[in-house]
């Protein structure tokens, strides 16, 4: 065991642990103000309910056996490891628990798309299902041993674009279409309740990011510091390429998209931390705003499609992008357990099987979305009520109010 890893290690898993509050934040002050306890329960819940599930019978799922879908129940409740077993340098436990992290802001990540008319019983049990039909088989494919997309087909994800982004995105936005658009989507305007609280949101999730991309080295080295300055560097280009667009398009700069593009350059970089070099992440970062732009703005008012604060927009897309990217450059310069180079140094099987790889993350994120909401629908509506969603969430699924109006002493 090497103590300095370690520690590295626990301190990421802590960082990555603080993202899902952040999200909350973020998630919470671009909603109306009826909805803002709602949208931030959403996130909050699942750090208990996805905790219970991976010491329980996730992280066994996820990484035990060596199949090419999914693991086994041999480690179930973690039973079978013990205080000196080790994962590389780290004592397992550890890993199990900078894992756990990333199993709890995965699904979170989904309730952007469906804020505001979600029923929260349906949530939770979706939420439930969701992590076992389609997070623990998708962080076995790519991370676990003998992994269909990692180790059959070599395709690289270094700190989840598959796993994470795209998954929940797709998702976020399947779900979204199943439940319908919010009452009055196309004739009012949903204006953001809290824009301080966005910014809040977005640093966090920008400060946990470090934890998330330079804590996949798993080690406290060259290649963690490689990821944490590609991660900053892609996020910064991100924001200011947002700014950019702003200005050229509204004529100022607005907090809430430069919120926007430096989360867009964090999920860009993503799957590619560890594998592509420093000055790519310049081009990863300034790339992600437009393309993300584009969707949100263009293709979102085109079609109709009511997800609510752009989780597929941001995460799925940016995902797909930032996979792609790592597959054009991507270099065993920068990490020697590349099994290819990338599309920009003349080999494209890298990027082929990046390209692959995405499909098939897409494909599983709209099947397992489609049977975890069809199997919830048996017992629940997975909508709210007209007259619920008119009071708000906040109100109607959790009895509460996040401003209540004060009379008196009262």
């Amino acid at each position: 065991m090497n103590t300095g890893d370690t520690a590295f290690i626990i301190l990421c898993a802590a960082f990555v642990f603080f993202m899902t509050p952040g999200l909350a934040f973020f998630y919470g002050g671009l909603v109306r103000r009826k909805n803002v306890l709602n949208t931030m329960m959403s996130s909050f819940f699942i750090m208990g309910l996805s905790s219970a599930m991976w010491m329980l019978f996730g992280y066994s799922l996820s990484f035990s056996g060596n199949g090419t879908i999914i693991g086994n129940l041999k480690q179930i409740g973690l039973c079978a490891i013990g205080q000196g077993d080790l994962s590389g340098t780290i004592p397992t436990l550890v890993f199990v628990a900078f894992q756990m992290m990333f199993a709890i802001i995965t699904p979170a990540l989904i309730t952007g798309s469906v804020a505001g008319r979600m029923k929260f019983k349906a949530l939770f049990w979706f939420i439930a299902l969701w992590l076992m039909v389609v997070y623990y088989p998708l962080a076995h494919m790519v991370w676990g041993q003998g992994g269909l997309l990692g180790e059959v087909m070599h395709s690289v994800d270094f700190a989840g674009g598959n796993v994470v982004h795209i998954s929940s995105g797709v998702s976020g936005l399947v779900l979204s279409l199943m439940l319908g658009s919010r009452r009055g989507y196309k004739e009012q305007t949903y204006r953001t309740h809290n824009i301080p609280f966005v910014l809040l949101g977005a640093s966090i999730l920008w400060f946990g990011w470090f934890g998330f991309n330079a804590g996949s080295a798993l080690a406290a080295d060259g290649l963690a510091a490689h990821a944490f300055m590609t991660t900053n560097t892609s996020a910064a280009f991100a924001m200011l390429s947002w700014m950019l667009i702003d200005v050229l398009k509204e004529g100022k700069p607005t907090v809430v998209g430069a919120c926007t593009g430096g989360v867009l350059g964090l999920v860009a970089i993503t799957p590619g931390a560890g594998f592509v070099p420093i000055w790519s992440a310049i081009f990863i970062g300034a790339v992600v705003s437009p393309i993300c732009y584009f969707m949100m703005s263009v293709v979102k008012n085109k079609f109709g499609y009511d997800d609510a604060l752009d989780a597929f927009g941001c995460h799925g897309i940016g995902g797909v992008w930032g996979g792609i990217a790592t597959g054009i450059f991507a270099s065993q310069s920068v990490n020697d357990s590349l099994y290819w180079n990338g599309l920009i140094y003349g080999d494209w099987h890298l990027f082929g099987a990046q390209v692959l790889s995405i499909l098939i993350t897409i494909v599983i994120a709209i099947v397992g979305t489609l049977l975890c909401a069809s199997i919830v629908k048996l017992f629940t509506p997975l909508r709210v009520e007209e007259s619920e969603e008119r009071v708000g969430l906040d109100k109607s699924q959790h009895g509460e109010e996040a401003y209540p109006t004060f009379n008196g002493l009262d």
